[in-house]
């Protein structure tokens, strides 16, 4: 089917009070593997290549991302293309034309006032380009290896009147929002500040995103759907599973050097995570009240 919108699939599901999961892609066997996964799981789904899946390709993000395009058109479920965690503008006027329908503007880096200049010039180059913006606003920590902010540390939290004002300020589309949980996490023992995800779902008029979702439990997950997030990221996820399958093979086989020995049961791994993640998702869907009937 076609390539969806982004925009159209984190709407459908905010108007739903559900959430869309975006997958990480690395390899054509990542996406390959989310597509799978996500039509078992007869469910929409979003394919994202982070900037440092880009550098890792030499730098290039045609050849994975034209490879990621090929496998959601030929999917039976909607599913979108997502430029992740761009700090490149560069990177960013190259979205357009490598097929991306969004991309995800991260300058929470910066200090605030300079956060909010990029983002906006950011913003009003990609709308005049067609594309659907997400951006971050306090750090989500653990990204490129860098240890996750302790839970009181400034900047470790979103805070809402400043959300508020950021969303205003620069027209994003999207909010990701630190709420607890951090990026490459290889155990799901992340537990949420579920009330400052109200407080945050209170103040914007705007669909809500988390990021480093891969160590957050089932239960968390469901409770953060249920409280307004309408994106939910996953990769690590995916990479552990992955790589333990891939470790698993190669004991057994020492002998092996065909990579498809190993890739193949990677994938399935890989496929199988997303149908369990897709899962724990779809149950944690609020029921939308019918009208009442006329009288």
């Amino acid at each position: 089917m076609p390539l969806a919108a982004t925009g159209d699939l984190v709407a459908a599901a905010a108007a739903e009070r559900r959430a869309v999961a975006a997958f990480n892609v690395i390899t054509l066997e990542h996406a390959e593997a989310i597509v799978e996964g996500a039509e078992r799981a007869g469910s929409p789904v979003i394919l994202q290549i982070s900037e440092n899946a880009v550098a890792f390709h030499h730098g290039r993000p045609g050849p994975l991302a034209r490879a990621a395009l090929e496998t959601a058109c030929a999917a039976g479920v909607p599913v979108a293309l997502h430029l992740d965690h761009v700090h490149s503008t560069s990177l960013l006027h190259q979205a357009a034309d490598c097929g991306f329908g969004s991309v995800m503007f991260d300058a929470s880096r910066l200090p605030y006032e300079e956060n909010v200049a990029a983002t906006r010039a950011a913003v009003l180059w990609a709308h005049r380009h067609g594309l659907w913006v997400e951006a971050e606003l306090g750090q989500v920590g653990g990204k490129d290896g860098a240890a996750p902010l302790d839970a009181h540390a400034p900047g470790a939290r979103t805070d809402p009147d400043e959300a508020r004002a950021y969303v205003a300020a620069t027209g994003v589309d999207a909010l990701a929002v630190a709420v607890g949980s951090s990026h490459a996490m290889t155990t799901r023992t992340a537990r949420l500040d579920h009330a400052l995800l109200g407080r945050l779902s209170e103040a914007l008029d705007l669909p809500l995103v988390l990021h480093g979702s891969s160590g957050v439990p089932d239960e968390e997950l469901r409770q953060a759907v249920t409280g307004g997030l309408s994106k939910i990221n996953i990769g690590t996820a995916l990479n552990t599973a992955m790589t333990g399958a891939v470790r698993a093979h190669l004991a057994e086989n020492p002998r092996a050097v065909d990579p498809r020995g190993y890739l193949g049961p990677g994938r399935t791994a890989m496929s199988r995570t997303v149908t369990a993640f897709l899962g724990v998702l779809d149950a944690a869907a609020a029921p939308v009240a019918a009208p009442a009937p006329a009288r």
